[in-house]
């Protein structure tokens, strides 16, 4: 597997993506308008769903089984910073309890931020945990409505992955689409906060999206965002700007990092049990190609060696 730093486009950069400008103008906080908020009706009761709510933050409190014991203030207040100038982009989960508050699930370091950047409404899915066929069928239903963003309809998919245990090929039959295309939707909870922020709020379209997935720097990718909405670019006028600008051995980047066969997203399928998000697969039309895979600790990697030779491999 390869472990090196991911490469630029080349020379041509700074010509590529001109003068910095004020984006963040356009830029509004994400809202999640028209959803119940939990707590504003003495008879009102929110069960399981697959939609979003909005909890006040005072009627949330952590997970005592919580694994993760410390949290980096640094990173935190950047993440406050972001949630303060475009919202909460991924809910938290959180479960009921008998006391009628509720109690994280997944999350706590989202609520954390959240908190500091002074939220009081925290958006939220509730779950109970001893309804997974329900939530399963409300996920895959609220999947299957025309109304939702790029962004919610990737969250939906991995909650299946999270909360119901599913694999990609079980979601496409469930959805009735191709693993292919759930594989391509979950790469986009790779993208920095900023650009799913724009694909959520329409400035950037998801042909875009997939153009700059082919760049693995989250700053280029954040300006070639900017870029597209700076010059109102379409798909195939970022391409040439990509193809006319990089360098000769980057050419190919964005366009061969999305043409796998299906075994391949099979296979980043099985090994992202082990390390989630944190693997990438490039590819050239010749078959060659390399693998990098992130870990955060030789236990995580134990984890997964022990897993191979469990399956005799």
């Amino acid at each position: 597997m390869a472990n090196r730093e991911p490469r630029g486009l080349g020379k041509g950069l700074s010509a590529l993506l001109g003068e910095a400008a004020d984006i963040d103008r356009l830029r509004k906080p994400v809202g999640y308008v028209n959803k119940e908020i939990v707590g504003e009706r003495k008879s009102e009761t929110v069960s399981e769903s697959a939609d979003i709510v909005r909890i006040p933050a005072d009627l949330i409190s952590p997970n005592p089984f919580q694994p993760r014991m410390s949290f980096d203030n640094e990173a935190l207040e950047e993440l406050a910073a972001s949630i303060r100038s475009l919202g909460l982009i991924q809910p938290i989960t959180v479960r009921k309890t008998d006391d009628g508050k509720y109690q994280i699930i997944s999350g706590e370091r989202r609520y954390r931020a959240c908190r500091i950047a002074g939220m009081d409404m925290i958006p939220a899915y509730i779950r109970s945990a001893s309804k997974q066929g329900m939530l399963e069928m409300a996920i895959v239903e609220n999947i299957q409505r025309e109304n939702l963003d790029p962004i919610e309809t990737a969250l939906s998919y991995q909650r299946l992955i999270d909360e119901c245990d599913l694999t990609q090929e079980q979601m496409a039959l469930r959805v009735g689409k191709k693993r292919a295309s759930i594989t391509n939707s979950l790469r986009l909870l790779k993208l920095p906060d900023k650009v799913q922020h724009d694909l959520k709020v329409g400035l950037l379209s998801v042909g875009h999206a997939k153009v700059i997935l082919g760049v693995e720097d989250p700053v280029l990718q954040q300006q070639l965002c900017d870029l597209v909405i700076r010059e109102d670019l379409s798909v195939r006028q970022l391409e040439e700007r990509l193809k006319t600008r990089s360098a000769s051995g980057d050419k190919k980047e964005n366009g061969d990092a999305q043409k796998l066969p299906d075994e391949y997203y099979k296979m980043l399928e099985h090994i992202g049990k082990y390390f989630g998000d944190r693997i990438s697969l490039k590819r050239s039309a010749s078959g060659k190609g390399s693998m990098t895979v992130k870990f955060n600790s030789d236990a995580e990697v134990r984890r997964f060696i022990e897993a191979m030779e469990k399956a005799g491999l």
